[in-house]
């Protein structure tokens, strides 16, 4: 029932299949995101000399998280990750998160577009020379779509709330054939789905790829960020360390599915999932606004698999906001710095974006209340980077003034050692149903889900393990659609 369409179109798929001949487009597998050394030398080769941004179609290749971290001609290695210190985070457990900065975009959002595309385009059910791809997003997903559009030459729409940060719109501009601005912000997900139900109705011809609902994003996350994390806990682990769980901002309920992966091999392991104090729908039913750009709310994801979930926890935005400033502005890395945080990892901190910030707050949450020691490992992700939020750093200090050494003291001591165990629940069966449940409004009331899906979706014991088993299936269409294009690698 929940599985990906793969049914064929044999006519829109020539079309497609010709698009891809006159682009030069050659399609990567699952399993070679997962592993790049599956790569072919020859692409490998041309790759050395394109830019990480550049909107060329082997930057495909680069939708993995092994990407040499550097803006140009970079090859393939570990993971890219960073490791958190008790120095920092206040607390002994080992926080690991892995980076999203050195994908395409500077997101990992691109790497979840990309698996909602392709299993469509493969098969003919979307087609780049008549179709307009619709992206609905809070921010880096509609512009990994519009660049993985870009890529195919055709058409895209991103929507996105007015709200997002002003880097977002200025670099859509250059690339998403058109982009749609609707109320609101971070929050403001229904405003969303109305435009694109409005979309539906126009007459144009389009597809929409929405991240909410489509389980390539749930796929992706679980085959390709779950391996990553995988491969992660394999290089670091030492002798008696024990991996304890993931923590992840519920957004798209996209990254949270890498813990899916990670609990089928640590059965013990925990997802905790994450969301904005300011509007906590998870843990309150509840409702609001807030400014952790990334992650959205106010709905329960329709790929969001509740029942694999064990707790949920929210995060202050001020502290978000805050922590940031404290991260990136001069006198905040100083603080740092005489606080024993080695200088290394202070040049580093710009990697974590507002909902990567957001996420570490949870993995010290997480730390504190299962009171973990030096041998707990806790992982988390890093959305995307702080070269997405410099006007936000501009803003606040034409809000707040400059930021001082006095500022530094306070944020550290009450956002990032002052977390505690408050706005936390660890969830019984009744309470993850009850999650669950959240969804029927926003799914089967307003976007034509059935209700008899939504209960398979919690009692079927293989509707979540059919989805999983489906990487293979759309490999094998992949590298068939490469060889009708003619790929040289084949």
């Amino acid at each position: 029932m929940t599985v990906i369409d793969l049914t064929l179109q044999p006519e829109r798929r020539k079309r497609a299949i010709q698009r891809a001949r006159e682009r030069n487009i050659v399609i990567p597998t699952y399993a070679q995101m997962k592993d790049p050394a599956k790569i072919p030398a020859k692409i490998k080769q041309e790759l050395a000399g394109i830019g990480l941004w550049d909107l060329h179609p082997r930057n495909l290749f680069r939708i993995n998280w092994h990407n040499a971290p550097q803006a140009s001609g970079g090859a393939f290695g570990g993971v890219n990750f960073i490791e958190l210190p008790p120095a920092l985070t206040g607390v002994p457990a080992r926080i690991i998160a892995l980076v999203g900065q050195w994908f395409p975009t500077g997101a990992h959002k691109v790497g979840a577009a990309f698996s909602c595309l392709v299993p469509r385009l493969v098969t003919g059910q979307f087609d780049p020379t008549t179709q307009k791809a619709v992206w609905p997003s809070t921010g880096n997903y509609c512009r990994g779509g519009a660049y993985d559009s870009a890529l195919l030459a055709c058409e895209s729409i991103a929507i996105l709330p007015e709200g997002m940060s002003r880097e977002r719109f200025e670099w859509l501009a250059k690339v998403a054939g058109e982009t749609i601005k609707t109320p609101g912000s971070e929050s403001n997900v229904k405003e969303i789905f109305d435009k694109c139900n409005e979309l539906r109705h126009s007459g144009q011809d389009l597809m929409i790829f929405d991240q909410f609902q489509e389980f390539g994003n749930y796929l992706w996350h679980y085959e390709v960020t779950g391996h990553a994390m995988e491969e992660v806990l394999q290089q670091t682990m030492r002798p008696g360390d024990q991996f304890r769980g993931i923590t992840s901002a519920t957004g798209s309920a996209g990254t949270i599915a890498s813990g899916d992966y990670m609990k089928q091999i640590f059965p013990s392991s925990k997802i905790v999932a994450s969301e904005a104090l300011q509007c906590p729908t998870l843990l309150e039913n509840g409702f609001g606004s807030h400014r952790i750009e990334g992650i959205g709310d106010k709905h329960v994801p329709w790929i969001h698999n509740a029942k694999n979930t064990d707790l949920v926890a929210a995060i202050d935005d001020n502290a978000v906001v805050n922590v940031a400033r404290l991260f990136n502005e001069p006198a905040g890395q100083k603080y740092l710095a005489a606080q024993g945080v080695p200088a290394a990892l202070i040049t580093q901190l710009s990697l974590l974006g507002f909902s990567g910030i957001s996420n570490v707050l949870t993995a010290i949450k997480m730390a504190k209340y299962y009171e973990m020691g030096e041998h707990d490992i806790v992982l988390t992700v890093l959305t995307d980077s702080m070269d997405l939020y410099q006007s936000r750093i501009q803003e606040m200090r034409v809000e707040m003034g400059a930021y001082t050494s006095q500022n530094a003291a306070a944020d550290f001591s009450r956002w990032i050692l002052g977390q505690t165990t408050d706005n936390l629940l660890e969830l019984r069966y009744t309470d993850r149903r009850r999650v669950h449940n959240l969804k029927y409004y926003t799914w089967v009331e307003q976007q034509g889900k059935t209700y008899e899906e939504i209960q398979a979706m919690w009692y079927a014991p293989d509707y979540w393990t059919n989805v999983q088993k489906q990487a293979a299936e759309i490999d094998a269409l992949i590298i068939e659609f490469n060889a009708e294009v003619g790929a040289f690698m084949l």
